[in-house]
């Protein structure tokens, strides 16, 4: 593994995570952004994370600091930072003509065996890959933010992209200790954000409806549900809350079958809606104090990933 090379495009937060990522499983990882100084401002960031993350108990792989930091390094030439590289990770701007001139650009500099992975959120891979040489090595890898505490990947491959590319990119994520879940097509917003909006909407609904305030119902997911589903999918979740799925289904589909009957159109995310909760979560966390909040935030998912690991552990 420590012979293999991954090329980053894109020295931004995602970049610098995969990186590390990477480096921690023994890959040699090599940096390109357009810009020099982000290079060098990406690999002081990201000796300052490793060392924080060591002192923390959380640096992930076996290698040292000093290990996993000497096989990162940066570079200010696309060709050189993708030449020999098996795998390389697109991290630039969620912007569709950006992503285009990327990945054509990308193709020039990698052989037959390489896979050209996008970090692309809602962009699907048939939008920026269709007019491409190698189209067929092409794919997009999702990571959720943060990926070094949260490790799922969605990987979502275009029509044209081969097998062999979907199922090597799913290996390499299990061997860097990511949760790859594969969409067999694609489809607008992948599986993450079509579940996260399906739950925006209906939150909006009810506190546009009077039914909650926003600090109320970000607790049901912070203080209920969100619990159970830090360790179980919903659908296990049903599973155990009946005598197995049938069960389930025997005894509530007539109550979910009314409940979503009831829900509302689409909201359009504007008007007195919006302003109503702007004005909520504006007081609940000052614009001023979003970082602070982040930092906060990114603390209790480390101690959460250290938890679910320490369990995991327990469990072989």
């Amino acid at each position: 593994m420590e012979s293999q090379k991954i090329g980053i495009v894109g020295s931004g937060l995602i970049g610098r995570s995969w990186a590390m990522i990477f480096a921690s499983a023994g890959y040699s990882v090599t940096i390109f952004d357009i810009e020099p100084s982000q290079v060098s401002n990406a690999l002081k960031l990201i000796k300052s994370q490793l060392e924080e993350l060591s002192e923390s108990g959380m640096l992930r792989g076996t290698l040292s600091v000093e290990a996993q930091f000497a096989l990162i390094k940066g570079s200010n030439s696309m060709e050189e930072a993708l030449a020999g590289a098996s795998f390389v990770q697109e991290c630039v701007f969620e912007k569709l003509e950006v992503k285009q001139k990327v990945f054509s650009e990308m193709e020039q500099y990698v052989g037959d065996d390489a896979i050209l992975s996008s970090s692309s959120s809602c962009i699907m891979p048939s939008q920026f890959t269709e007019n491409l040489k190698r189209r067929n090595q092409c794919l997009i890898s999702h990571p959720i933010n943060p990926p070094y505490y949260a490790p799922l990947v969605e990987i979502i491959p275009a029509p044209w992209t081969d097998q062999s590319a979907i199922d090597r990119t799913r290996t390499i994520m299990e061997s860097i200790g990511q949760v790859p879940v594969t969409l067999k097509k694609e489809v607008p917003g992948f599986a993450v954000n079509r579940i996260q909006y399906a739950i925006i909407a209906e939150v909006w609904r009810l506190v546009e409806g009077g039914v909650l305030s926003a600090d109320d119902v970000d607790k049901v997911m912070s203080a209920g549900l969100g619990l159970r589903y830090a360790f179980l999918g919903p659908l296990e979740v049903m599973h155990l809350n009946a005598e197995g799925m049938q069960s389930y289904m025997e005894r509530y589909t007539q109550s979910i079958q009314h409940v979503l009957g009831n829900f509302g159109p689409t909201p359009t995310f504007t008007g007195s809606g919006l302003e109503r909760i702007i004005k909520e979560m504006d007081a609940k966390i000052p614009l001023d104090k979003l970082e602070e909040r982040r930092q906060w935030r990114d603390t209790r998912l480390a101690a959460l990933a250290k938890l679910k690991r320490d369990l995991e552990r327990e469990g072989k």
